[in-house]
């Protein structure tokens, strides 16, 4: 496809800002490089070949009697138990004892009956010096699995932005050590855990860092963008129908958008949170009730001046239809607008996101969210693991936009040349 001379002028004028092309550049390889956040980040390998046989856990669901286990649900990949299973070992004996509860301890109910005494009963640990215990009336054995060979592809890092680190005891998954202690001062704080792969630490849950930033970052681009796309093309609607139109349709669309922009967001948020059940869509739709507003005045002063051009004037002459008059002959014309303030929309939507989860009324957890990782850095001053590396992430990310934008706003300035 071969741009027009207009637009290759423009585009020429954008690469010759170095500020700008290389931000856009290092966001561009930023982005495509958080796409595949779960070949990055993933509790589950890539691949897993046992006995020649492929398995993708990262793609399937598997449970772990396909890999030769007993139970029907999904193996915690990353445990000693699923380990031990790949490669054949035996397991440490368990046992599983069932018990008639109703003569548990050689005891019966009736045994603390006695009418001479007041409602309820009392036990001594005497009274079971003479008690016969019932033996166990089944006992079942973890049969160990023939050695056989099985190879194993990680990811990079190998957490997702919701998992919660466990240590295996005897075959069963239990509770990791408390990732909170106690500092001298009597205050909470969280501990680093940079050992076991988390490379910028754990969180409050002992969720890694890392992971949850590389997806909070992919989610608050995706979600930036998404909300400037679907909001400036609801503007180029309304805006479009206003200045192309005018009279009554002008007039009644100034007086709505003058009413509902004049209600603060956050209450609407607020209201809105208070009986939807909040999520990234929820949150998308909600801020689209506001997200129109400032693109749409300038797509209503563009058409409003260009639909007084005499070769608009000559299409309606021509009996050309409204819909293709807009769409083909002043739309292309009053896009400027449009393309100059896009990345600074993209900057209000990530901004509304974060500001949503730092107070708390945004997606709950264990959505992955810069704005929830900032909260706990400031609830939580000693964890600079946290606080730090999120800061500098989101930082990085307003500043690549704000410099696009500059870029993009110079190149399509009318009194710019190459």
């Amino acid at each position: 496809m071969k741009l027009n001379k207009e637009l290759q002028v423009k585009l020429g004028i954008f690469q010759k800002d170095k500020r700008a092309y290389f931000s856009f550049l290092v966001l561009a390889f930023l982005f495509i490089a958080t796409l595949p956040a779960e070949l990055i980040c993933n509790v589950r390998p890539i691949m897993i070949i046992v006995e020649g046989k492929p398995f993708f856990p990262i793609l399937i669901n598997y449970n772990e009697k396909d890999f030769g286990g007993s139970l029907p649900s999904e193996p915690d990949y990353k445990s000693a138990r699923f380990l031990r299973l790949l490669k054949g070992l035996p397991e440490p004996s368990s046992t599983v004892s069932l018990v008639d509860d109703k003569n548990s301890f050689g005891l019966q109910l009736d045994d603390f009956e006695d009418e001479d005494e007041e409602p309820g009963f009392s036990i001594e640990l005497g009274d079971f010096e003479n008690s016969p215990i019932v033996p166990p009336a089944e006992t079942t054995s973890v049969k160990p699995l023939a050695p056989r060979d099985a190879w194993v592809l990680w990811p990079p890092i190998r957490y997702d932005y919701k998992y919660i680190p466990t240590e295996s005891n005897t075959g069963n998954v239990v509770l990791a050590a408390p990732y909170r202690t106690l500092a001298p001062n009597g205050k909470d704080f969280i501990d680093s855990s940079w050992k076991d792969g988390h490379y910028l630490g754990t969180d409050d849950r002992g969720r890694d860092v890392l992971a949850r930033l590389i997806y909070g970052f992919r989610i608050s681009l995706i979600f930036g963008a998404s909300l400037a796309i679907t909001g400036t093309l609801i503007g180029c609607l309304i805006g479009g129908a206003q200045g192309f139109f005018g009279g009554w349709v002008d007039l009644a669309g100034q007086r709505l958008t003058e009413i509902w922009g004049s209600i603060p967001r956050l209450y609407i948020l607020i209201i809105l949170s208070s009986f939807l059940v909040p999520s990234v869509l929820i949150l998308f739709l909600i801020l689209n009730l506001t997200a129109w507003m400032g693109i749409a005045a300038y797509i209503r002063a563009e058409f409003l001046k260009i639909r007084n051009f005499e070769f608009i004037k000559a299409a309606k002459g021509l009996g050309v239809s409204n819909f293709t008059i807009m769409r083909r002959h002043i739309l292309p014309n009053a896009l400027t607008p449009v393309v100059t303030f896009f990345p600074f929309e993209v900057t209000a939507g990530i901004f509304a996101l974060v500001s949503l989860d730092f107070l708390n009324l945004g997606v709950p957890s264990p959505a992955p969210s810069i704005g929830e990782l900032l909260a706990q850095g400031k609830n939580i001053l000693q964890a600079l693991w946290i606080l730090l590396p999120t800061f500098a992430a989101l930082t990085l990310m307003i500043t690549l936009l704000t410099f696009v934008g500059e870029g993009i706003r110079n190149a399509f300035d009318p009194r710019k040349t190459l």
